[in-house]
């Protein structure tokens, strides 16, 4: 009886054992189940992880670093362009397109603790010496910066200085240690990099970018060039990254008619907006040929593209970078912010200008897989989209597939390329002769303000011997009688222009100097 008794009591307790476990755990479920409706949304997982971070992790929480590695990480997932900017990083991507600034004119990256230059600012100071994209920074006057976790934000504050101070950069190239001393000056944003007239009715134009001040800049070059008998404009936009988006519409406008399309853009939150020319342009007759190449990017593809699918002009070049995606800029109080892509770019006949950003697939190396692919040297090798068909006005078959295809394809020149002219571009000793070249004859160089007294100079001074000399003494670079030879007729203007720069015509001189040598404005000028 005792027996059957305690046998009974053990099957209550079982089953009332087994109710409360059972209601913890649909309290335990609810509990979790509030934890994540509380958030709402598809976004409750990401507070959630948030929220436990916060009340278990085992260590303090950095708050503020957490919440931008997040943003960081986040804005990573979506496509190649939107980002995070912190406030120095912010202030200086908006100071390279609004206005002057003092230091030495580079702007760099530091993606593994060492700060990798990434653009050396046309007629600034560090071009001037010979700094060029890819040089690695190392030390900036006797401290060490690389290596070191060195903050990028102090890095900037340690390179930048008055007009006039000077600083010395040290750097790795290849396997080189170059040192440069640069005078720190104010730094020149303007668009347009050189405009004169190559001959009696050619003139040349070189946009870097697209700034504020991009479209009065060109028109007011393009009205000077004009008065001095311009009837065809070769317009330079190689290496032109981009910018604002409202003044590739405006030049774009001055050199097309009224109603031509320039460009559409269209978002899954953004409705269509098509943007017209007004018919208020100064140049729509004006013969146009646009430059472009494998670093012409953003603005430049909206400009290039409006011209060949309205048939206004003929593109000479090489494929473009394929940048279409619109990114709308969004402000925190700290003065951070995020560049956010919101659309995409088409151009008139409906081409997306953006290329593929396959997941998987390293974005960034995209332009090294052309150099490989031989898309650079050789137009049967460039990977168009032969299924996505688009019309110019006239009917002629343009591809999608990202980026402006040239209507005349120049493939990058290296049959030039000697041993000689190797050593020399790895120590940037045409550079820094240059820049010898302005200690030594400074104040002659800054009288000279025409091409004539530039040529004058240029042949009085033996430039050619001088240059040998000094990379046999400076650099123990030698050069045989038959290696100059075949060096010289590209070496020798390259010098020209370098030297030339530091006189009063600056960026206009370097090009002129330079454009007798370059493949792309060769093309231009036969067609």
């Amino acid at each position: 009886m005792k027996r059957g008794w305690l046998q009974i009591l053990q099957v209550v307790l079982g089953i009332l054992i087994g109710a409360l476990i059972t209601l913890s755990v649909v309290k335990y479920r609810d509990a979790k189940h509030l934890v994540n409706t509380r958030y709402g949304g598809s976004w409750a997982k990401l507070n959630l992880v948030l929220d436990l971070l916060e009340k278990n992790y085992v260590d303090t929480l950095d708050r503020t670093k957490l919440s931008e590695s997040t943003i960081s990480a986040a804005l990573a997932s979506l496509d190649p362009h939107s980002v995070y900017l912190p406030p120095v990083e912010l202030s200086e991507s908006e100071e390279d397109l609004a206005g002057n600034f003092d230091g030495i004119g580079i702007q760099f990256n530091v993606p593994q603790d060492t700060a990798i230059v990434l653009e050396v600012i046309p007629g600034g100071p560090s071009e001037k010496v010979g700094l060029r994209a890819g040089d690695r920074l190392l030390k900036v006057d006797d401290r060490t910066i690389a290596g070191v976790k060195f903050p990028q934000d102090s890095m900037v504050r340690l390179i930048k200085g008055p007009s006039g101070s000077k600083v010395t950069i040290t750097v790795k190239r290849s396997s080189e240690v170059i040192p440069f001393e640069i005078t720190r000056g104010k730094i020149p944003v303007h668009s347009v990099d050189a405009a004169f007239m190559l001959s009696d009715s050619v003139a040349y134009l070189r946009l870097s970018k697209f700034s504020r001040t991009t479209f009065k800049e060109c028109h007011e070059a393009a009205v000077r060039l004009q008065g001095e008998g311009m009837k065809h404009l070769l317009f330079d936009v190689r290496a032109n990254t981009g910018g604002y988006m409202d003044q590739a519409l405006l030049l774009s406008n001055d050199f097309l008619s009224k109603g031509d399309t320039i460009v559409y853009i269209e978002g899954l939150h953004r409705p269509r907006e098509v943007f017209r020319a007004d018919g208020r342009g100064s140049f729509p007759d004006l013969g146009l040929t646009v430059l472009i190449g494998e670093n012409s990017a953003s603005a430049s593809e909206i400009f290039a593209g409006a011209i060949q699918d309205n048939d206004r002009g003929t593109i000479v070049g090489r494929r473009s970078f394929g940048k279409g995606l619109v990114q709308e800029p969004f402000f925190f109080s700290d003065n951070s912010g995020v560049r956010l892509t919101v659309a995409r770019y088409y151009t008139p006949s409906g081409r997306c200008i953006q290329k593929p950003y396959n997941a998987g697939e390293d974005y960034s190396y995209d332009i090294y897989r052309r150099y490989a692919g031989g898309e650079i040297f050789s137009a049967d090798s460039v990977k168009l989209d032969k299924s996505d068909v688009h019309h110019t006005r006239s009917g002629r078959i343009v591809y999608g597939g990202g980026g402006i295809m040239p209507d005349v394809f120049v493939p990058m020149d290296t049959t030039r390329t000697t041993a000689f002219y190797q050593q020399c571009t790895r120590k940037a000793t045409s550079m820094r002769f240059a820049s010898a070249m302005f200690d030594r004859y400074g104040s002659r160089l800054s009288d000279i303000s025409s091409f004539a007294d530039m040529d004058t100079f240029l042949r009085s001074e033996n430039i050619a011997g001088k240059f040998l000399r000094y990379a046999a003494d400076v650099d123990k670079i030698r050069c045989t009688d038959s290696e100059w030879a075949k060096s010289k007729p590209y070496m020798l203007p390259e010098v020209y222009a370098l030297v030339s720069r530091y006189s009063r015509l600056g960026e206009n001189a370097f090009y002129k100097y330079w454009l007798p040598v370059d493949t792309t404005v060769e093309a231009a000028l036969r067609r």
